[in-house]
């Protein structure tokens, strides 16, 4: 093993296992059993001591970053097992707690009749990872059919004339479909995907399609928790996930993620997203783990496509 997978290993429980399982090709009994120690070790652990005994986090349930909406994004991030206990019970919390709106969708804003689709695709990734089949989950990923955009993509401003997806809107959204391929083998799912996909790919995951100008230049910028927001590595990483084959429009894309690499072999973590944390996980400007194992399993990817 090279120093830069040692250094990996020497990691939190929820790095080492996906570096085995992504990086070393280790077997599902090796990695799965080091994945199980998320829940009883590192960052984890400490965020599943935060929990309430209702099954939430902080004050309200969509608090930035201390909610258990966003709580249970990172623990997925994590890879927290499927039937951990809090996990499931912070899943139907969050299914009772925002699926108000007739539309089908979810919003935790008790003042808004109509359902977000950013929540939406967020929660349908913690729902279908940690909950129960459940009829109010069936409306959330029919509501996300019905809100996906001629372009391919999504936006959460379309009920405000938005005419062009949005790239924080879309991936929240791929990522909640993806999840839910667990549940059904609905060939809409399929189509929804590959528009996503598309759209990502028009616009070589960060340029504008007219013009080819970067969008904007905090996508560039590789952060971790990513929450809501965007960026050139998550859509990267989300792609390998979904299994997508060699597209030439992503070339752009992986030369970002190797110019960003330092002389050591590893990524920084750019700067988080504003608001209080229950756990620092890494400390911004400084060699990421996240990042790295990231970065490379998205080269690996790359090049043996």
């Amino acid at each position: 093993m090279d120093a830069l997978l040692e250094w990996l290993m020497a990691g939190d429980p929820a790095i080492r296992w996906q570096t085995m399982r992504d990086l070393l090709d280790a077997q599902p009994s090796e990695y799965e059993a080091e994945r199980r120690r998320v829940a009883s070790e590192g960052w984890g652990a400490r965020l599943l001591a935060l929990q309430q005994a209702d099954g939430s986090w902080g004050r309200h349930v969509y608090a930035k970053w201390t909610g258990t909406f966003y709580t249970m994004l990172v623990l997925r991030d994590f890879g927290l097992p499927e039937d951990n206990p809090g996990g499931r019970r912070a899943a139907a919390l969050l299914l009772e707690a925002g699926h108000r709106a007739i539309d089908g969708g979810l919003n935790f804003a008790e003042a808004w009749k109509i359902s977000e689709t950013c929540i939406s695709g967020m929660g349908l990734a913690t729902l279908g990872r940690f909950g129960d089949r459940d009829s109010r989950m069936d409306a959330v990923f029919e509501y996300l059919l019905r809100e996906q955009m001629p372009d391919g993509g999504w936006n959460c401003q379309r009920h405000r004339g938005a005419t062009h997806s949005s790239f924080h809107t879309t991936i929240s959204v791929l990522e909640g479909l993806h999840e839910w391929r667990l549940h059904t083998n609905d060939g809409r799912l399929d189509q929804a995907l590959e528009g996503g996909h598309e759209f990502l790919l028009a616009h070589c995951l960060f340029r504008s399609h007219r013009t080819g100008a970067v969008v904007k230049d905090e996508f560039r910028r590789f952060h971790f928790p990513p929450r809501w927001h965007y960026d050139v590595l998550r859509g990267l990483d989300y792609l390998r996930t979904a299994g997508v084959g060699r597209d030439e429009r992503m070339a752009d894309a992986v030369d970002l993620v190797n110019e960003r690499r330092q002389s050591d072999g590893r990524w920084r973590l750019a700067a988080p997203h504003r608001g209080a944390e229950h756990v620092e996980i890494e400390k911004a400007g400084e060699p990421s783990r996240w990042n790295t194992l990231r970065a490379l399993r998205v080269l690996r990817w790359w090049e043996r496509r």
